[in-house]
């Protein structure tokens, strides 16, 4: 009997154990399923979070090569506004010169007109016989050699003044006509100058739409912070890669023996120093000074255009070579008046304080750079 028993309570347990590990089975199927939905739906929102990423960056990315579209607008209705401002200027000279010779010739005109006048009031007051009467008439023979000479001698003289007064008229004449198509040309100008104003406003609105769609992807800090890494990474490479172009010119002394000596490329306030806080561990490389749209950037000093384009974070560049390791850069302008290659003397414009490459308040951003290392502009600039 206690066998019997024994074998049921056996079977019990085994029956118990398989129930069991049946059941441990199924939770086990169904706790991995769920594992695996989760996972499925993890990657999921991994690969759509991916996506996201990617589209928010390529319309970034659209909306910088947009950014740069805008830049380079602007700055080319800024040049030809420049170039205008100039043609005008000397229009406005030649106008004056030739108002100022016209009146010359005018007054010299009527003075030869008087002149003539008087001659002609002159040989009829005298001449009361005509000449061929004269030289008929014998009974006054010993009088018609000096008579003839005379005659000569005033038809000489009025003959002169009458060329000299033909060639005045002549002259007049050419500088009216010159005066008259130089005032078209400057009304011209003007026109010309207006149309560039709108299309330069009409930049500047499509620049500002721009900057308002970019200030949407809003960058966290560590992405703000890789960004400003990439566009300084950018600019030494630029630099780098320009150094190696550098062709040593044997009038470029550099800047070692002009400390405290050279003039601030614009005058502005100063709204960032070098070797302030940027962002995170990066610091500035240069000054940001404050300035009006529009105002002359000069160089420091004389040398050679090694750079003047659009670069990223930067805006609209321009780099200067003035020999020894030395260089100069002057970035965010508005418009750039030289190209690569051209040489500049000390406080020649080079551009206008602008906003490019992304900023919200008018300034330029300067470097000085030596062996391609920033150094700080206070110690070279007063």
């Amino acid at each position: 009997m206690r066998k019997i028993i024994n074998n049921l309570v056996f079977l019990g347990c085994i029956l118990f154990i398989n129930s069991s590990m049946a059941y441990d089975q199924n939770n086990n199927e169904k706790n991995k399923q769920q594992n695996s939905t989760k996972l499925n739906s993890v990657q999921q929102a991994i690969a759509k979070q991916e996506s996201n990423i990617f589209k928010a960056n390529k319309a970034r990315s659209a909306l910088e090569q947009r950014l740069k579209n805008d830049d380079l607008a602007i700055a080319k209705a800024a040049k030809s506004i420049n170039d205008t401002e100039q043609q005008l200027k000397i229009t406005k000279k030649k106008i004056s010169s030739l108002s100022k010779e016209k009146q010359k010739l005018t007054s010299q005109k009527r003075a030869q007109e008087r002149l003539l006048a008087q001659q002609l009031r002159s040989a009829y007051t005298t001449g009361q016989h005509d000449y061929l009467k004269l030289l008929l008439n014998q009974k006054q023979s010993e009088k018609i050699q000096r008579t003839i000479s005379y005659y000569q001698y005033i038809n000489k003289a009025r003959i002169n003044e009458i060329e000299k007064f033909q060639a005045t008229i002549a002259q007049l004449m050419i500088v009216a006509t010159e005066h008259q198509e130089q005032v078209e040309h400057l009304q011209t100008l003007k026109q010309n100058q207006q149309k560039q104003r709108l299309a330069l406003k009409e930049n500047k609105t499509n620049r500002s739409k721009t900057l308002a769609s970019l200030s949407k992807k809003l960058l966290s800090s560590k992405q703000q912070l890789a960004k400003l890494k990439a566009e300084e990474a950018n600019l030494t490479a630029a630099l780098q890669k320009l150094t190696e172009l550098i062709r040593k010119e044997v009038d470029l002394i550099g800047l070692s023996k002009l400390k405290r000596k050279l003039s601030w490329p614009v005058k502005g306030r100063l709204l960032r120093s070098f070797g302030s806080s940027k962002q995170g561990y990066l610091k500035w490389k240069g000054v940001l000074l404050g300035a009006p749209i529009g105002r002359q950037v000069q160089t420091i000093h004389n040398g050679t255009v090694l750079f003047s384009d659009w670069l990223k974070g930067y805006g609209l560049l321009t780099v200067i070579d003035h020999g020894n390791g030395y260089m100069s850069l002057y970035a965010h302008n508005q418009t750039l008046l030289k190209s690569v290659g051209d040489r500049v003397e000390t406080g020649e414009p080079i551009a206008l304080v602008g906003q490019s490459g992304g900023q919200n308040q008018a300034g330029l951003y300067f470097e000085i750079r030596h062996q391609g290392k920033a150094v700080n502009p206070k110690l070279w600039c007063r």
